[in-house]
């Protein structure tokens, strides 16, 4: 199973970029648990979903020392960086679509409340979190993000732009702007299109009122399917963490391994 969830190859790219961890005095107690295995421990807890507490023993890491490195590899900027990486080799062996970028957001429930939650409109009013994503034409997940239930989906715009990392180009310089944004109705706001212009980005924002649904689907349909490929994490279905960072680094993992199957097909 451990090769299963972490496979070699992923596991070339994570290992650079695990932090040191705390040396210990010699003779100072029992030596530090394998990052590979803590590593696969934590992306078991996130495909399968299982509380923390009910994490197998058979990948030889204890609860505390899963939960903690996890922590602090989340305050360590572990999760962005490799999921930077996979993009990279994504990029530079071409297979980012650059041709147009597409955003969405989609309401999960918070079971425990806590920063980054609010009244869900989409769930009687009961306190949940939003999941915010922008993707290439393909879907593959480039930056994602996370606001309470009730932040209105065109507050993510801009932070998910402006957060598209420089990724790897197989020919010339890193790359980091889509020719096209399409976004549904939520994000029909003059001064989006505007600022989207000034960045050199054509906006193809479907217009209130105007424009039918089904006009920008067949572009924007990629970013429903990759909400729904995130979701699919068992973890990510509901917000069970009270810091908004831990649920984050959980999406931002999500989002890494979406992107690291593309690169092993």
């Amino acid at each position: 199973m451990s090769r299963r969830l972490v496979p070699d190859e992923l596991w070339a790219l994570v290992e650079p970029l695990i932090p040191a961890g705390k040396t210990r005095p010699q003779g100072g107690g029992m030596s530090r648990v394998d990052d590979r295995a803590v590593f696969t421990a934590i992306v078991f807890v996130l495909t399968s979903g299982c509380a923390w507490r009910h994490l197998p023993p058979s990948f030889g890491v204890t609860v505390p020392t899963a939960h903690r490195r996890f922590s602090e590899w989340a305050a360590a900027g572990l999760w962005r960086d490799v999921h930077r990486a996979v993009l990279d080799e994504l990029g530079s062996q071409d297979m980012i679509d650059w041709s147009r970028a597409v955003l969405d957001g989609a309401s999960v429930r918070a079971k425990k409340g806590a920063d980054l939650t609010g009244p869900s409109p989409v769930d009687r009013g009961k306190p949940g979190s939003k999941i915010h994503v922008l993707s290439d034409r393909a879907g593959l997940p480039l930056t994602v993000a996370i606001s309470a239930a009730n932040t209105h989906d065109s507050h993510a715009l801009k932070p998910l732009v402006n957060a598209i990392p420089a990724v790897r180009s197989r020919r010339g310089p890193r790359r980091s702007k889509p020719v096209k944004l399409h976004a549904d109705k939520a994000y029909d706001i003059p001064a989006l299109r505007d600022w989207l212009r000034q960045r050199r980005i054509i906006p193809r924002i479907a217009r209130k009122g105007i424009e039918s649904a089904e006009k920008l689907g067949k572009h924007r349909w990629v970013i429903e399917r990759t909400i729904a490929w995130l979701t699919g994490y068992r973890r990510l279905t509901v917000r069970y963490e009270r810091k908004p960072s831990h649920y984050l680094a959980f999406l931002t993992l999500g989002a890494t391994i979406t992107c690291y199957k593309k690169l092993a097909k």
